[in-house]
């Protein structure tokens, strides 16, 4: 898929589910918030209990850029953890290196963070790692190869180029953006995870 092609898609994505997914669907989300379609503006309709439910998983698998398999297998590991399914939820899918090197400002996006780390241009504590969905560990220092900090996109990233669309840094990283490392301090809370979602709904979802 081309770069405008997927910019196209990730815009009728953001519309259609009523939240921003990157950068550039954020402008065209702020002129047209509505879903996509000749009768998007006009539609009012009540959606039914599981269609709510449906689109708060679709919501938030999107933020993730994952698939549905991926979403299912955190779901069922989130279940058999102690506390709150759907907080649980959350706090796995933001230990995924790609939301990691995301939330560091190493990235612009989720499907750019996705690229870096399949391109082998991220190591985990001195180690290459070409799986975004690779769980981080506390403790653990995520960090652009040397050979790559000197590609434009991380010298753009290390001058700090997308603090302007980015949260702030979470509590649960310690960023040195200039030399592009992040170390994962502890596990993330919920409530410091920047996401739109209501977890119970999607738990809801899942356990119908």
């Amino acid at each position: 898929m081309t770069a405008p092609a997927r910019d196209r898609r990730q815009v009728r994505l953001s519309r259609a589910l009523g939240l921003p997914l990157t950068p550039k669907a954020e402008k065209y989300f702020e002129r047209r918030p509505y879903p996509p379609g000749e009768h998007g503006r006009a539609r009012r309709r009540n959606d039914s209990d599981y269609s709510v439910r449906l689109k708060e998983k679709q919501r938030l698998r999107a933020q993730y850029g994952i698939r549905e398999a991926q979403m299912l297998k955190a779901y069922k590991e989130a279940k058999r953890l102690p506390g709150l399914t759907g907080e649980n939820l959350v706090e796995l899918l933001e230990m995924r290196l790609d939301a990691l090197v995301l939330r560091s400002g190493f990235a612009r996006t989720i499907a750019q963070a996705r690229q870096f780390v399949v391109h082998r241009h991220i190591m985990v504590d001195g180690q290459r790692v070409d799986r975004p969905s690779f769980r981080v560990k506390e403790g653990q220092m995520i960090h652009v190869h040397q050979k790559s900090a000197q590609m434009d996109p991380f010298q753009v990233s290390a001058l700090g180029a997308h603090r302007d669309v980015l949260p702030a840094t979470p509590g649960y990283l310690k960023v040195d953006l200039e030399a592009l490392q992040a170390t994962l301090l502890r596990r993330p809370k919920r409530e410091e995870v920047p996401v739109t979602c209501d977890v119970q709904l999607v738990v809801e979802h899942y356990s119908r």
